[in-house]
């Protein structure tokens, strides 16, 4: 145990590694967020946006209840195994997504994909935060959700070429092949066990003194309720993922509405999350020195500000100013709630903390789709988006009211925060 180092710099060969699978990982979901709508309407003439954006159902329903799984399990046996295993569900998915005869193989995918998600992005996290300590919880998910949504991006965009260029299937498919080899083949071979880190820092850490741990249904209940701070983060995580269910779906077809080409819509579709993902190299870092409450807050703001201009706009420029307010606001908000969790959460149930607000966070996901489904099949796409709009905006002001600063360096001595309930 005296070789185990906590901190980012101690561990970066593992780190970086870890960054590179998340990469892949990220990559597996950008394969569908241009060109599966499209898919849904031109191959299997599904007329209903809800029929349209059930593939996000079922995609957002596996992954928020594998998230759980996930904590739970790598609390349990261990986070390379998780790992690996998420990666052998992910395996499929590219070829049923090639050669899906049907609407309802198409469902069978995601739900796979949710399932891989599920396992392998939670276990990266969780990792990531095991590597680093409590100093740079920030700066390590700023860098995690990097890897992964610059990746959604360059696979979305990449995707959108493909279909541009050679049709909707197979060929926009055939990279999530490499994704899938390469990301298993470096978990199996490459990537390193880090419960032993956790013990390290258990040891170093006065934050539980004495108490017994608590079981999995008082951790689900402080994280989803009764703990004012996680009950804050996990709600803004939820609404988070709600809105992003719906720009998932939703904005495809409303920028095809609007006279947009297919190989543009693949531009628009992969700027979001390239400037969610390049800013969180930023924000993550700021969140260690600025804390955590108000870019939470502020951050919701931001992303419903960036949904009303594009709802507001009629022109690829105004679409795409959207877009980039989407996704900066995103990025001040996806790696601060991770690190609050860390902040609040003792080491020895931090993993199952998280996978408590994982599966809240991505029923979002399935949520924001049927939201957002229902309300533009009766009232049109604008409605359904104007919606969104004021979810997003509300749960900025929940953080605002509700949650403290959880920054160890400036929230109130320990005795007087200890994950109080409220």
């Amino acid at each position: 145990m005296s070789a185990v180092r906590l901190g980012l710099r101690a561990n970066m060969p593992q780190f970086a590694l870890l960054v590179l699978v998340n990469a892949f990982v990220g990559a597996m979901i950008g394969l569908e967020r241009a060109i599966l709508p499209a898919i849904a309407e031109q191959e299997f003439h599904l007329a209903a946006t809800a029929a349209v954006l059930s593939f996000i159902v079922v995609f957002g329903l596996t992954k928020a209840f594998t998230n759980y799984l996930a904590g739970t399990l790598a609390d349990r046996i261990g986070r390379k195994l998780v790992l690996i295993v998420g990666w052998v569900m992910a395996a499929p998915v590219p070829f049923l997504l090639m050669w899906a005869p049907t609407w309802r193989w198409v469902l069978v995918a995601n739900a796979l994909l949710g399932i891989s998600q599920g396992l392998t992005w939670s276990t990266t996290v969780i990792m990531k935060i095991d590597l680093v300590g409590a100093d740079r919880r920030g700066l390590a998910m700023g860098l995690n959700e990097f890897s992964g949504y610059v990746a959604v991006a360059g696979s979305a965009l990449a995707t959108g070429y493909l279909a541009a260029e050679y049709g909707l299937r197979p060929e926009p498919f055939y990279p999530g092949v490499a994704f899938v080899v390469m990301g298993l083949g470096l978990s199996i071979f490459a990537v390193r066990e880090t419960k032993q880190h956790v013990v390290a820092e258990a040891a170093q850490s006065a934050a539980l003194s004495a108490e017994a741990l608590p079981s999995r249904r008082e951790v689900f209940w402080r994280t989803t309720i009764a703990d004012r701070n996680l009950s804050s983060v996990t709600q803004a995580g939820f609404v988070n993922n709600l809105n992003d269910g719906m720009v998932w779906g939703l904005f495809p077809l409303y920028f095809a509405a609007a006279g947009i080409s297919l190989r543009q819509i693949g531009t628009l579709v992969a700027l979001y999350p390239a400037t969610w993902g390049i800013a969180q190299l930023f924000t993550g870092a700021w969140s260690d020195r600025v804390g955590r409450k108000w870019l939470i807050a502020a951050g919701m703001w931001v992303q419903a500000l960036g949904i009303a201009t594009t709802i507001l706009s009629g022109s690829p420029f105004g679409f795409a100013t959207g877009a980039v307010l989407l996704g900066v606001g995103t990025a001040m908000v996806y790696p601060t709630l991770l690190a609050a969790i860390g902040d609040v959460a003792h080491p020895t149930w931090r993993a199952s903390a998280i996978g408590v607000y994982r599966l809240w966070r991505d029923l979002g996901y399935a949520i924001g789709a049927l939201l957002a489904g229902s309300a533009a099949d009766l009232f049109g796409l604008a409605v359904a988006m104007w919606i969104v709009t004021a979810l997003t905006l509300f749960s900025g002001v929940i953080v605002a009211i509700r949650m403290a600063e959880t920054l160890p360096k400036l929230r109130r001595p320990l005795s007087a925060e200890l994950s109080a309930p409220g």
